[in-house]
């Protein structure tokens, strides 16, 4: 067999280190206000691992992503307002946390919001989330469930439960007639380590 073009170059599969699930102080890279598909007021918030061991996890899972349509990992998706059309306690909970985890800072409202955030600490709570894929198969997916103060983070958080979809049983019975293949897995790629930021979508 000749050697193969690029194989030099080529990067190796290595062993994939999951994120662990639980707390983490977290650096919000990009915030954007958006909507929903249903015309809701949301923002649209992009995070990493700011310390600890899996410091830079996103950042170097995007670095090592092979897609041509690359995605950051950490998205939160955070509605502007509740059923009733007033603030979303799950807003007031993210910006309060921000405001506690950066010393000196207060949310800046107006054009200035967005870009006022980004780069500031915030606690995370991250846990499993059950999906169904393309595959009709059940899989699990690490999200961060819940935003804390980064103070609250480092002195440690309890792991949450993990979410099932609502449609559980009725997914159990059609995997028990064959019809659907039961994971407990992460379907995450593997990453590497990057020395800089300056190839991320932010």
């Amino acid at each position: 067999m000749q050697k193969p073009n690029g194989y030099e170059a080529a990067k190796a599969y290595g062993d994939f280190t999951p994120l662990k699930l639980g707390g983490h102080v977290c650096k919000i890279m990009g915030i954007e206000e958006t909507q929903s598909t249903s015309g809701k007021d949301m923002l649209k918030i992009n995070l990493d691992i700011a310390e600890g061991e899996q410091k830079g996890y996103f950042a170097d899972q995007y670095k090592n992503s092979t897609f041509d349509n690359k995605k950051w990992g950490c998205i939160v998706y955070q509605l502007v307002y509740d059923a009733d059309g007033n603030t979303n306690r799950g807003l007031k909970t993210f910006l309060d946390s921000v405001e506690s985890s950066n010393a000196g800072y207060k949310v800046q409202w107006g054009n200035n919001f967005c870009q006022s955030l980004k780069g500031k600490l915030v606690g995370g709570v991250f846990g499993r989330e059950q999906y169904l894929n393309r595959n009709d198969e059940l899989k699990w997916s690490t999200k961060c469930v819940q935003f804390r103060n980064v103070e609250t983070i480092r002195k440690g958080v309890e792991v949450p439960e993990d979410k099932y979809l609502d449609s559980m049983s009725e997914l159990t019975d059609k995997a028990r007639q064959g019809g659907v293949n039961v994971h407990n897995s992460n379907d995450n790629k593997d990453y590497v380590e990057i020395d800089s930021d300056s190839d991320l979508p932010f």
